[in-house]
């Protein structure tokens, strides 16, 4: 008879790369036993979560931005290379855009203060990726630590104005509005231009910040039509809509075209626009094109965008994004391509084996505010969009909402995901509005394989002993999607088969089957080990 060889035979328990303690020596913000991560894990998880200067359920903003800073700064001495990757995976795979350039500032402040020199030009470049942030971080240095900018900072931001500056990023990022403009930057730290052409847009930048430009160099011929088009009577612009590909070579955006046309942004004019958009400005205007009646026939073109996984991947759209998008849009024709991009947005889930368990917290904390202030956007839907596309990828999943108590959530083969998240957050309060996740897990833990809590993890104490860290055998992986980004842990993160991730994206989902495999998954942004 065999005895390894069998059905049953599970590899080895492995493990993700938060770790907490194993011991609990905190509480959380609800009373239960709390688990204090090392520093890189509780920065990894703040950060993923962080959106600057914005008040979260049980931290104030001023609070959780001077713990983000201050767990910035013990990294940036202990471990600078590890901090490097990090933001640079924080600003492009995760694609966050404030806490990046937070954190590279406050890293190479506390560098520079120790006396370290080395490596704070990349941590500067690192954090770059669209041509208003050199002005952005700027703007945060001079605010943070005054007028003086060392030369670190300077080289890091010369870099990334010859590696972002263009003519396109000009017309649609150099504006009044803006406290250092372009211009701002070139004449501060004269970056050296790549060629011919971005030294005529610096001249020309130089000189209409100066009020001295009369002509644009003929080499800059999006600019000279753009100068074109803005020379036209106002009687005489809503003849160019008959000729999108000139909007593009002037690179309007619609914004832009909306002022230009010193009128209402009707059909034609969206018409004209929709095919030099990108995918984040046409899923924003769904509304807009249907108060405007654009055809079926363009709407099918940007159906078609919304159902292209490449489109979708370039946009780096977080997966609630699309829900957003099929939660202002009025009219059916959008629904279907809005499903498949949110399944696109997420296919890095695993289509999961055996039997799973998810549970998604639908508690107070979860569901009462925005992830900011301008933001419908709560913690509980971007948990439900996991949860709802985990149900309906693996091969035998049981859903359950969670707070006070719990509820069933059935999701049927073939499904519209996008439907069924908008169905299950019609269920919010219906169990209450604590957060037992023990209590939940131990109602509805069956022998599953694995078993998923989506949560911000502030659990309540519950009614049992052990906690989370009992509810589950240890030869069964859990997995806690952290959307809180708080101190304390609920579990002994980092232990075998108990791992910790989080994140508004579905990157860190990929670590699911290295640990199931018996292999020690790695950040992100590293190769994976095992």
């Amino acid at each position: 008879m065999a005895k390894f060889n069998t059905t049953r035979t599970r590899a080895a328990a492995g493990n993700g790369p938060l770790a907490a303690e194993k011991t609990p020596s905190l509480r959380t913000y609800e009373g239960a036993p709390g688990f204090a991560r090392d520093v890189k894990s509780e920065l990894f998880l703040l950060a993923v979560a962080n959106f600057v200067g914005e008040d979260t359920f049980y931290e104030k903003a001023g609070s959780r931005d001077g713990r983000f800073a201050g767990l910035v700064r013990q990294v940036a001495y202990a471990d600078v290379d590890w901090l490097t990757a990090f933001l640079r995976w924080l600003r492009t795979d995760a694609n966050l855009r404030s806490a990046p350039i937070v954190a590279a500032a406050e890293a190479v402040k506390a560098r520079l203060d120790a006396g370290v020199h080395g490596g704070n030009r990349q941590l500067v470049t690192a954090v770059m990726a669209r041509a208003d942030e050199p002005g952005e971080f700027l703007a945060y240095w001079r605010s943070r630590f005054g007028r003086t900018v060392p030369l670190p900072v300077k080289n890091g931001l010369r870099d990334a104005v010859v590696r972002l500056y263009s003519e396109r990023s000009l017309l649609k990022y150099d504006t009044g509005a803006r406290g250092y403009r372009f211009a701002d930057l070139i004449d501060l730290y004269r970056p050296a231009p790549k060629d011919e052409r971005q030294s005529a847009l610096f001249r020309h930048a130089l000189d209409r910040r100066h009020h001295r430009a009369d002509d644009v160099p003929a080499v800059l011929s999006m600019l000279r039509t753009r100068g074109e088009l803005a020379a036209l009577p106002v009687g005489e612009r809503r003849a160019v809509l008959a000729d999108p590909a000139r909007l593009a070579r002037a690179g309007m955006t619609w914004e832009a075209l909306s002022g230009w046309l010193d009128g209402p942004m009707d059909k034609a004019a969206w018409e004209a626009m929709i095919p030099s958009m990108g995918i984040m400005a046409l899923a924003r205007n769904l509304r807009n094109f249907d108060e405007a009646g654009v055809s079926d026939q363009v709407a099918a073109t940007v159906a078609a965008r919304f159902a292209d996984p490449a489109e979708v991947a370039k946009s780096r759209m977080f997966p609630f994004r699309w829900l957003a998008a099929y939660e202002q849009a009025p009219s059916p024709r959008w629904g279907h391509a809005l499903d498949k991009a949110l399944q696109a947005s997420l296919s890095h889930l695993p289509a999961m084996p055996g039997r799973t368990l998810v549970l998604v917290d639908t508690s107070a904390s979860m569901s009462s505010g925005g992830f900011s202030k301008h933001s419908k956007m709560t913690p509980v839907k971007a948990a439900a969009v996991f949860g709802v596309a985990l149900a309906a990828k693996g091969e035998r999943v049981d859903l359950h909402g969670f707070a006070d108590g719990v509820f069933r959530h059935r999701v049927g083969k073939g499904a519209s995901v996008i439907k069924e998240v908008a169905a299950f957050c019609k269920r919010i309060g219906e169990v209450g509005h604590g957060t037992q996740v023990a209590q939940s897990i131990r109602a509805t833990f069956a022998g599953h394989d694995r078993v998923f809590v989506i949560s911000d993890m502030q659990t309540m104490t519950g009614h049992h002993a052990g906690g989370v860290m009992q509810a589950v055998p240890r030869s069964v992986p859990l997995y806690g999607v952290n959307l809180g980004g708080y101190r304390p842990a609920a579990f002994d993160a980092g232990s075998p088969n108990r791992i910790e991730f989080g994140g508004l994206t579905d990157a860190m989902f990929r670590i699911v089957p290295l640990v199931e495999a018996g292999g020690d998954a790695s950040w992100p942004w590293l190769a994976p080990q095992g």
